[in-house]
């Protein structure tokens, strides 16, 4: 079987077993309150990486290393596995470490934002984000380097597993919460959650406010690899769970329209307190009264 078609069979097999446990769990109806907004962003951002920005970066750079190094296309297909692996995780988890982290400054924050504004974790919430930010994200395009220079199979199980963690970590079903009261795992939850991120870990990323001692918003940027953010002092494990995700802007002026979290700079924000146009700033949460940052 082709490593495009497997990798595609297993993804799809993953949001379906994810989505029925969010189901089975009741954790999607207790907890997921997305209105019509957050579903055409969802379904759009969804359906744009798939059909349009991953596309267009492996046929890019496909191109591109046709032309530039025609000699080299799957030269590097007999290399170990593990030799492979370790390179897609520097220069696709790595750089996605760090794109993260830069998008969580001034400057790119408005690609950034709508995967922090709604106000529920699910898979779903995924790959909420602005169009811009996957077109602009380094690692894609340096995977598709490494497809042309013979990585395949290799990059196919790599994007399953790292899909698979990463549907996990945003999960409306908390998988890693029952597992942190079992005496015996405590020693492999302890390596677990500084290898690979969590639930815990990743919700704590998407709190609304850091005020609890749980949420950790300005850290926990790991997408596959946890490790980085032990690596790179951006760390906070507490193995809790904030009382809410979401931005406080949004709480106090009402939800930006899924345009202009979609199609930033192109489409902008008339709302006051807005990262979303030229010159916006964003309600400084310094400010946000309690009864809007605290669980009711």
């Amino acid at each position: 079987m082709e490593p495009q078609k497997l990798q595609n069979i297993l993804i799809v097999c993953l949001i379906f077993g994810y989505a029925l446990m969010e189901w089975v769990s009741r954790r999607y109806k207790d907890t997921v309150t997305a209105n019509g907004n957050d579903t055409k962003l969802e379904l759009l951002m969804f359906l744009s990486l798939l059909a349009i920005a991953q596309p267009i970066a492996l046929l890019v750079t496909g191109k591109l290393c046709a032309w530039l190094i025609p000699d080299m296309r799957g030269a590097w297909a007999n290399w170990p596995v593990w030799a492979m692996l370790g390179l897609l995780l520097v220069g696709d988890d790595l750089t996605q470490y760090l794109w993260h982290r830069a998008s969580h400054t001034p400057l790119l924050w408005p690609l950034h934002r709508a995967h922090h504004s709604a106000e529920y974790m699910s898979i779903r919430v995924t790959y909420r984000n602005n169009f811009l930010y996957y077109m602009l994200m380094p690692g894609l395009w340096i995977a598709g380097i490494f497809v042309y220079l013979g990585f395949g199979m290799t990059y196919a199980i790599y994007i399953v597993v790292k899909i698979a963690v990463i549907l996990g970590a945003h999960c409306a079903w908390r998988w890693d919460e029952p597992l942190y009261k079992i005496r015996a795992l405590r020693p492999l939850m302890w390596v677990l959650e500084r290898t690979i991120s969590t639930p815990a870990t990743h919700w704590a990323h998407h709190a609304i406010t850091n005020d609890d001692g749980i949420g950790h918003y300005k850290g926990n940027f790991g997408n596959l690899m946890f490790i980085w953010d032990i690596l790179l002092g951006t760390a906070h494990i507490t193995r809790k769970f904030p009382a809410k995700v979401g931005l406080i802007d949004d709480r106090l002026f009402g939800q930006e329209r899924w345009y202009h979290q979609m199609f930033y700079p192109f489409f902008q924000s008339r709302r006051e307190h807005t990262a979303l146009k030229f010159g916006g700033r964003p309600y400084d949460d310094s400010q946000a009264p309690t009864s809007t940052v605290t669980s009711t």
